[in-house]
């Protein structure tokens, strides 16, 4: 099988419309969510992205193509091409008031992403929540293994709506606040928009994706459950052909959730030991639902690289027993990306640096 190694990255989130500006906000402490209003005395703190003219539309458009052109250029757009998403075109629905779907489909919302990039290649929808852009991810390096395309592209994109912050609101998992991921005082989720892209490649460059695997065990449909962190995690492993030893840093799921973080971090400690350093990058880019998968990557490769690291500045629940690291390990060869969402569903990717 073909190795499959990550070319290039695209990012727009609350920290910025780029990887430079996000990487300059990220080191002035990050950009604090707003109050999104969801109902007469019901609001809720969002990581937003900044406003665009335009209508909802319009916005995905432009937003798709700046960070599209990010991972550089592809020339007649033929490669297969996967858009990952849990709230698809919700946000339609609600800011131009349609009674329908874009037009009844579930690959609607796709073909605007593809036709905002006139692209020529076949387009895939993923959408299995929070799990979205990874699984879409995974996807994509099969048919590259399997010598069925040189590259291809993933964009995981949530777009603002006020029904995904009601569902959650309504579901009692948000923060009133702030998110605080295996924070003594956290309260829940704070979500958040953002559109990344991943360019896959069979050409050798500096990020090979060594293993990868997605879990579905409905046991606990609406969070995380313990066997299924250990099957992702051991899963990924085992294809990438490592120990637990092997993993220099784990960017771990923990969103905030009082209940949910506590099952990662005991899971996670009976898969590490020694545990290794650990990251979680949802206290500055919100939990980013079907986009977290490619924007999640994209921003870690993006502080990897770029000297910036997330700050943690709230106490840690010390009933964990186990921290955030404040700054990137020196030593990073393998990295183990771990995502869960509703639905049971459980993914993990693993990545090498090749050093190329």
């Amino acid at each position: 099988m073909s190795p499959v190694h990550l070319a290039g990255t695209g990012l727009a989130c609350v920290l910025g419309e780029d990887m430079p500006s996000a990487l300059a906000s990220l080191r002035r402490g990050g950009v604090p969510p707003v109050m999104v209003d969801v109902a007469e005395g019901f609001r809720w703190p969002v990581y937003a992205l900044a406003p665009k003219d335009g209508d909802w539309t319009q916005r995905l458009r432009d937003t798709v193509r700046g960070v599209v052109a990010q991972t550089g250029d592809w020339g007649p757009c033929t490669a297969p091409l996967f858009v990952a998403s849990s709230s698809l075109d919700i946000g339609f629905m609600e800011h131009e008031k349609q009674d329908l779907r874009l037009g009844g489909d579930l690959q609607d919302f796709a073909s605007v992403v593809a036709g905002a990039l006139d692209w020529r290649g076949p387009v895939f929808t993923v959408s299995t929540a929070c799990t979205s852009s990874l699984n879409a991810v995974l996807a994509a390096v099969d048919l590259i293994r399997a010598g069925e395309a040189d590259e291809a592209l993933v964009i995981g994109a949530e777009m603002c709506n006020r029904f995904t912050v009601a569902g959650f609101g309504a579901m009692q998992l948000l923060a009133p606040d702030s998110g605080q991921p295996f924070g003594e005082g956290r309260r829940g989720l704070v979500l958040g928009e953002a559109v990344a892209a991943l360019r896959l490649s069979s050409r050798p460059s500096r990020w090979q994706v060594a293993g990868g695997v997605n879990v579905v065990d409905g046991r606990n449909p609406s969070g995380t459950e313990a066997t299924a962190v250990h099957a992702m995690c051991r899963g990924a492993l085992a294809q990438g052909g490592l120990q637990p030893g092997d993993i220099d840093l784990v960017k771990v799921q923990a969103a905030g959730s009082p209940v949910n973080d506590a099952i990662e971090a005991e899971a996670l400690k009976q898969v590490f030991d020694p545990m290794p350093p650990l990251v979680s990058l949802k206290s500055v880019l919100g939990h980013t639902l079907g986009a977290s998968g490619a924007a999640e990557l994209a921003l870690l490769l993006g502080c990897i690289e770029g000297g910036a690291w997330p700050s943690v500045d709230y106490p840690l629940d010390g009933s964990l027993g186990i921290a955030l690291s404040e700054e990137a390990p020196r030593r990073l060869r393998n990295i183990l990306l771990n995502f869960s969402g509703f639905g049971g569903g459980h993914a993990s990717l693993v990545l090498k640096d090749t050093g190329a």
